[in-house]
């Protein structure tokens, strides 16, 4: 069974080098090949050495580079499931926020988004006293602020739609609302997309949200419903996310990814990414740029 070492930069700014590849490739035991996925921003190292060891003994200093690691066993890269998270995960925003601003409220709602998003604070409860803040709010600047505010994830078009071409199922789970869920899901090509439905009354946010609450029971209840519907095994799941509300489903996937994310979802993720952008999911299934899907 052969390991891998994925080394991945920011494709807006390339930072690998043969030189670094070969540091690397000198602390390795049993290298058996290297190719590059992109040039200057994916490479793949291929070793017979033991992989926990490997881990252990380099984690440390590639945590310290200015690119993202990861190491897989060759065999178990490729996925045919993807959870993912939508609010600075999927899109560069959170919408709560955004809307907020709209009502001069962002500060006060960013604050407990921020302690939501670092497990300080029950997620629906949370959830709850922010939607309160928003009462009376236009309905119409819901879609004022998807088209001024909510932008993709450089990355994100290329990763669904490959995953899409290639016959993987992609889910979109989102603590946020559907009214975004469905629009980003319509730009990215997301299969399936989960939200919380804010209730509207009379062209006017009445303050609440409608039930179910979509939480961190739900992200895990979604992906659990698509692996078993589908059959597949842990190692061909794979779930990002950047808060606390992901960590249960980032622990449940075969390959959980923490992206920019908050300390706690980062320690609980396999692969924490800070520099990489959405492309990243991609080379560390192996997929080269020759490989993308963008239509």
């Amino acid at each position: 069974m052969h390991s891998l070492l994925t080394l991945i930069s920011n494709p807006a700014a390339p930072t690998l080098t043969d030189d670094i590849v070969s540091t690397y490739v000198a602390r390795l035991d049993g290298v058996t090949a290297v190719s590059w996925l992109s040039e200057g921003v994916a490479v793949d190292i291929f070793f017979d050495g033991d992989l926990d060891k490997a881990r252990r003994g380099l984690s440390p200093d590639l945590s310290g580079e200015n690119f993202d690691f990861g190491f897989q066993q060759t065999n178990q890269r490729v996925k045919k499931l993807l959870v993912a998270d939508m609010d600075s995960t999927i899109i560069q925003c959170e919408c709560i926020d955004e809307l907020a601003d709209f009502v001069g409220m962002k500060e006060k709602v960013s604050a407990i988004t921020e302690a939501a998003m670092q497990g300080h604070l029950d997620f629906e409860q949370a959830l709850r006293e922010r939607v309160a803040l928003l009462a009376n709010m236009d309905a119409g600047l819901l879609e004022e602020v998807y088209q001024a505010r909510v932008k993709l994830m450089p990355g994100a078009v290329a990763l669904i739609k490959t995953m899409n071409a290639n016959g993987a199922n992609t889910v979109l789970v989102s603590g946020g609302f559907t009214f975004f869920t469905s629009r980003v899901a319509a730009v990215t090509g997301f299969q399936v997309n989960r939200g919380n439905t804010l209730e509207i009354k009379d062209g006017k946010l009445t303050g609440h949200v409608l039930p179910p609450i979509v939480d961190s029971t739900t992200k895990l209840d979604s992906l659990n419903e698509f692996k078993n519907k589908a059959g597949l095994s842990d190692h061909e799941i794979m779930a990002i996310g950047d808060g606390a509300n992901d960590i249960p489903m980032i622990r449940a996937a075969g390959l959980g990814i923490a992206y920019h994310a908050k300390p706690a979802a980062a320690k609980a993720a396999n692969i924490a990414l800070n520099h990489a952008d959405l492309t990243a999911l991609l080379y560390l299934q192996g997929y080269s740029d020759k490989d993308f899907t963008l239509s």
